[in-house]
């Protein structure tokens, strides 16, 4: 037998995975790759998997051919390979003509959503919903009730996608399907609810959020998905590079001081704040957190859910965990004015505070905990530093092209003032090319693939401390921070437009902005 390392997507028939039950395939280590003159092509790891592939050739009438693997290799092809048949379309097509309104009473886990291909409809529709998210990296799924309609919208690096236009008769039943896999009570229609699953799906470990909030057409569901095996990356996977990384890297190694990531909803927060907590952990140092919910596991971490059902709130376990003896504090975001004075004083007392606020820039991160009721002069002795950034959508690298940009585009390139002009990274100014995507099948379309983040890191100096304690107005903050060589998130996008990673209207759509501001 040929020995092979890996096994590539273009030689997989995925219509013969749909012939071929996943449980066999795992249970005897056998991937089928395709069809081909008479013979059937399979990876398999042992002789089990040779037998299995012998009966299976038999079944279609054709000659086994097997290629070895080493098991790890089959495996992982299995569970990649498997997570790409069938869409929610082609489930919803198969089941249009049966009871679309009988939904299941029980969820027998741990079982690989993989594996319930055969059972009740709903389960089915939901099931393949899931699977198509995962394998297209969604972080978001909604389910949307509409006067005569339900519709299936994916969250997708970051922009909605419709993916499908259920029949409205199987609204109650897909709604109650979720609330089922969420331990959530499928009686209550008149209140909001907050549920969580947890799923495995091709070996892969799934955390969904879910949320159900009443409307006037029925029930509707976001389900939010946590990938735990991808989600914890480095500070130069989010997209913090250069003078910023170095800068960033430095007032890391305080042993004191509050560092704030701000951003709206969605713009990346906890996990540069996971990235963080990565970089700073060693034996030495006693970390703890307090999240709601907790996203990711760390490894040599304390974390802390917050549940206010029972008092545990930002503010109760932050006040715990001072008693802990910790050296790093995080703390999942700064509500309200109790968790910011203790998370305060726990930095003028030597403890490293890591937190996230929601403001639109920077600066404004000390006008929102002045507004708090924070006085201004613990503000300013206790601030370190203010990382404000957003999630911009990456070029897709197979239909990456390059173009020369209009008159529009130059004057959006070149409009900052001199005091906030920076040159481009490789050392030109010129800006005779510009990079889009023409849409491929690997982008959907799109010409994006991936999201990354671009970043406003404003340090508080001295001269900055006088502002605060004087309640300067934010914006002169920023134009003082400016003038002294900090990039704002509009800076930074055009860095990354010129090196081809991002397109001018994706760095425009982020961040707001048009020519009346500039």
């Amino acid at each position: 037998m040929e020995i092979i390392d890996t096994i590539k997507e273009e030689e997989i028939e995925i219509s013969l995975l749909k012939e071929v039950p996943l449980a066999f395939a795992r249970n005897n280590l056998v991937m089928p790759v395709r069809r081909t003159d008479g013979s059937l092509i399979a990876v398999v790891a042992d002789d089990k998997g040779l037998f299995a592939l012998r009966d299976l050739a038999r079944r279609y009438g054709l000659k086994p051919l097997p290629l070895r693997a080493q098991s790890g290799v089959v495996i992982d092809a299995i569970n990649k390979f498997y997570g790409q048949v069938g869409s929610a379309e082609e489930v919803m097509d198969g089941i249009s003509g049966e009871d679309l309104s009988s939904v299941a009473t029980e969820f027998e886990s741990p079982r690989d959503l993989l594996e319930l291909t055969e059972e009740a409809p709903i389960i089915r529709l939901l099931n393949a919903l899931l699977l198509q998210a995962v394998k297209e990296k969604a972080s978001d799924i909604h389910i949307e009730p509409y006067e005569k309609e339900i519709e299936v919208r994916m969250r997708l690096d970051g922009i909605l996608h419709k993916v499908l236009s259920p029949p409205k008769i199987i609204q109650d039943a897909l709604i109650s399907r979720v609330k089922i896999m969420a331990n959530l009570d499928i009686a209550e229609k008149r209140l909001p609810q907050d549920g969580r699953i947890r799923l495995l799906i091709g070996a892969r470990d799934i955390d969904i959020r879910v949320s159900i909030v009443p409307t006037s057409f029925g029930e509707r569901a976001v389900l939010r998905l946590l990938d735990r095996r991808h989600g914890l990356i480095g500070l130069n996977e989010v997209g913090l590079e250069g003078e910023d990384a170095r800068r960033g890297g430095e007032l890391l190694t305080r042993s004191n001081g509050i560092i704030l990531v701000t951003g709206p909803t969605g713009s990346g927060k906890t996990t540069t704040l996971y990235a963080v907590l990565n970089r700073i952990h060693t034996e030495e140092k006693n970390i703890i957190t307090v999240e709601d919910p907790v996203e990711y596991q760390l490894k040599g971490v304390g974390q802390i859910h917050v549940n206010p059902r029972i008092g545990l709130t930002f503010a109760s376990g932050l006040r715990s965990i001072l008693r802990q003896d910790p050296d790093v504090i995080m703390v999942g975001e700064i509500r309200d004015y109790d968790t910011a004075e203790i998370a305060i004083q726990a930095s003028l007392t030597g403890h490293l505070v890591l937190s996230t606020l929601h403001t639109n820039d920077s600066a404004s991160a000390i006008t929102r905990l002045i507004d708090m009721g924070v006085e201004p002069f613990l503000v300013a002795s206790s601030l370190v530093a203010v990382l404000a950034q957003r999630l911009v959508r990456t070029l897709c690298p197979h239909c990456k092209e390059a173009y020369e940009p209009n008159d529009a585009e130059r004057a959006y390139l070149t409009l900052q003032s001199p005091s906030q002009r920076a040159a481009p990274d490789d050392g030109t100014e010129s800006f005779s090319l510009l990079y889009r995507g023409k849409g491929c099948d690997k982008c959907r379309g799109s010409g994006y693939l991936g999201r990354t983040g671009i970043f406003e890191l404003f340090h508080v100096t001295p001269e900055v401390r006088e502002m605060i304690t004087s309640r300067k107005d934010s914006q002169l903050m920023k134009d003082y921070a400016v003038a002294r060589g900090m990039k704002t998130l509009y800076m930074d996008g055009l860095h990354k437009v010129r090196r081809g990673i991002t397109t001018l209207q994706e760095v425009l759509r982020v961040t707001q902005k048009d020519y009346a501001e500039e």
